[in-house]
Order: structure tokens, then C-alpha cells, then sequence
């Protein structure tokens, strides 16, 4: 069943952010629980990886510190839409976020989209206002089946660290 839903998640990022990535939409794990929030998506496994270090416990404050203390920033490209359980494919009229005032409050030089549907929603809907234009990366969903086990992958979420500035 489609249904409207808005998203339930206020933005993480402070005036040291520097990258911002984004999803397109939180699943309904994500939505019961935080960004992210499928036991099976890979997205802190990944992050931890990317920055050598442990997994953040589960709880919500301990993954909104680690994203902080690495200067990043955290959010989705929609605000609200049209969908089918977790499924980007069935998106219907997506009512993007505004990132002018992330952006202003923020040293974000660099936005990094999780997956293909959050970097051409995000093309499509954000990057004229926000005043830059998004960068792929694979997407940590367990529907990514494409990328699962591949070296690459983490060789592709390495472009963080090559545009955060340090």
C-alpha cells in the first residue's frame, strides 16, 4: 500500500560539518527507530569502517555523536513522499528537504548521495537551491545486491575522505 509519509528525522550536522550525505527516504525500520535503522543496512558499518573505527552503539545520540565528531552531516533528500514500504522505486510525488539552511549554518563543502534513486532525486529536485550538485555513492541498503562484497564499495565511500577536510 502507498502511503503519504513525511520524514520523521531533523537533519544532524553543526557549524563543523563539512560533507553532507543523504538518503532518499528512511525505510520503516529507519522510521521506528533512526537514520538508517535496518539491522542489515550497512550504512555504520560502513562509516566506522571508512573511519577505523568501532560501530557506534545502537542508541540514537551515540550515532548522531559519531557522525558529528567526524564532521559530517546527516539527512535525506525527500521531506516527504509517496511510498511503498521501502521500496525507492515506487516514489511518487516527492516533496524535497531545503538545505540553504543546513548549508548556511555549516562549512559543507561537498554533498554525497547513499544510492541512485537520493542522487537523482537529489539532481533533479535540490541541487539548483542547494548550489552544488551531489555525489554518487553506492547504496549500504540490503536491497543493493549489486555491490554486496565487492572491494570497490568501500574504495567508492572513500571519496569522503578525500573531499573532508581535516
Amino acid at each position: 500500500m502507498t502511503n503519504r509519509i513525511t520524514h520523521p528525522f531533523e537533519p544532524i550536522f553543526n557549524e563543523n560539518s563539512r560533507v553532507l550525505i543523504l538518503g532518499s527516504f528512511p525505510s520503516p525500520a529507519s522510521r521506528a527507530n533512526f537514520y538508517y535503522g535496518h539491522s542489515q543496512n550497512r550504512f555504520w558499518k560502513t562509516i566506522a569502517e571508512l573511519f577505523n573505527e568501532p560501530m557506534p552503539a545502537s542508541d540514537s545520540e551515540s550515532k548522531r555523536n559519531f557522525i558529528l565528531s567526524h564532521n559530517l552531516a546527516l539527512w535525506d533528500v525527500l521531506h516527504s513522499c509517496e511510498i511503498t514500504g521501502a521500496d525507492d522505486s515506487t516514489i511518487r510525488n516527492p516533496v524535497p528537504n531545503k538545505f540553504q539552511h543546513i548549508l548556511a549554518k555549516s562549512k559543507i563543502s561537498a554533498i554525497f548521495t547513499n544510492g541512485k534513486k537520493a542522487t537523482e532525486l537529489f539532481q533533479k529536485l535540490c541541487a539548483k537551491e542547494a548550489g552544488m550538485d551531489a555525489v554518487y555513492l553506492p547504496s549500504t541498503s540490503p536491497a543493493n545486491r549489486a555491490w554486496h562484497g565487492k572491494a570497490g564499495f568501500m574504495q567508492e565511500w572513500g571519496k569522503i575522505l578525500l573531499t573532508r577536510l581535516f
